[in-house]
């Protein structure tokens, strides 16, 4: 299915509405009449690229080719680019050069900051190769707004996990103090499509979201998963995949703010809970060490 690029604006503000979300209508209208919108830049960092598969399953409205062709100017992603070597490093510089100040750039994967900075290289520039680590200092600044995409660029996540030999950093405590506005943090493992999706397009529509206290978008990550499981007072069971509450066997739902529940995964077809595991509490700070909590 493709649709043009209004309608697709369209869809977005009837997503906001169903979900009871807040959207500046005025903002909206603009947008939908421009011809283009900022740029987006996508760096990858230390992680699997589940982040990047996550997001390319979207398949609701439309496809993901639909998306990428016609709704986001993406400038450089090294998943998805046909460039590679030095024309894909020209690109990325290019782009940063030519829309300073006005581009998003997303991150993925945590900062390896181990062995003097020198591991994660991405390319070369100039002859010179440019780490992982580099890349962030160099292209954050310029960005107007910096999206953490998944739990490690977030927080640091299994890439920061001890021992932690690469010295992985997350996002925001390499950009501290270095940006024009908060880093975002979609945490997740990975991050859900539609809080990546419907946050870009929050910023490119509104501008930046209300944050909470960990910079995590609050109308995502506003609500414990306990708090509206449909499994809550239900009878507990004392081993995963039996129909039941999993508080008191390791479910991280008490004290993880996500909205898997609502949102699901997959395009609404499941979510932990639901496909009988405890939820391992992937949006969380402190994980995957998060201890257990009861309530």
């Amino acid at each position: 299915m493709r649709i043009n690029r209004r309608d697709f604006l369209k869809w977005s503000a009837a997503a906001v509405a169903a979900l009871k979300l807040e959207m500046d209508m005025d903002k909206l209208n603009m947008v939908m009449a421009a011809e283009t919108d900022p740029p987006v830049i996508w760096l990858l960092g230390s992680g699997c690229s589940g982040c990047s598969i996550s997001t390319l399953n979207v398949t609701n409205p439309t496809t993901i080719e639909d998306v990428l062709q016609n709704k986001i100017s993406m400038k450089y992603d090294s998943t998805i680019m046909a460039a590679s070597g030095e024309s894909a490093m020209q690109a990325l510089e290019n782009a940063a050069n030519q829309y300073n100040g006005q581009f998003i750039l997303v991150i993925e994967g945590a900062i390896p900051g181990g062995a003097s900075k020198n591991y994660c290289i991405i390319g070369e520039q100039n002859g010179v190769p440019l780490t992982m680590y580099d890349a962030v200092l160099k292209y954050g600044p310029k960005a107007k707004y910096v999206v953490a995409s998944g739990t490690c660029a977030s927080f640091g996540g299994v890439a920061a996990a001890a021992p932690n030999s690469t010295g992985c950093v997350s996002v925001k405590s390499l950009l501290s103090g270095k940006t024009p506005n908060p880093v975002v943090n979609l945490a997740g493992c990975p991050v859900n499509a539609t809080v990546m999706v419907q946050t870009l397009l929050d910023l490119i529509l509104t501008g930046l979201p209300s944050l909470d206290s960990n910079s995590r978008p609050s109308k995502f990550f506003g609500t414990t998963i306990h708090s509206v499981c449909p499994r809550k007072g239900q009878t507990q069971v004392s081993q995963p995949g039996i129909y039941g509450c999993y508080k008191n066997i390791g479910c991280k739902g008490p004290g993880n703010q996500s909205p898997c529940p609502s949102l699901m995964w997959n395009n609404k077809q499941g979510w932990c809970i639901q496909s009988d595991y405890p939820c391992i509490g992937c949006t969380a700070p402190v994980f995957p060490l998060n201890p257990i909590i009861t309530v």
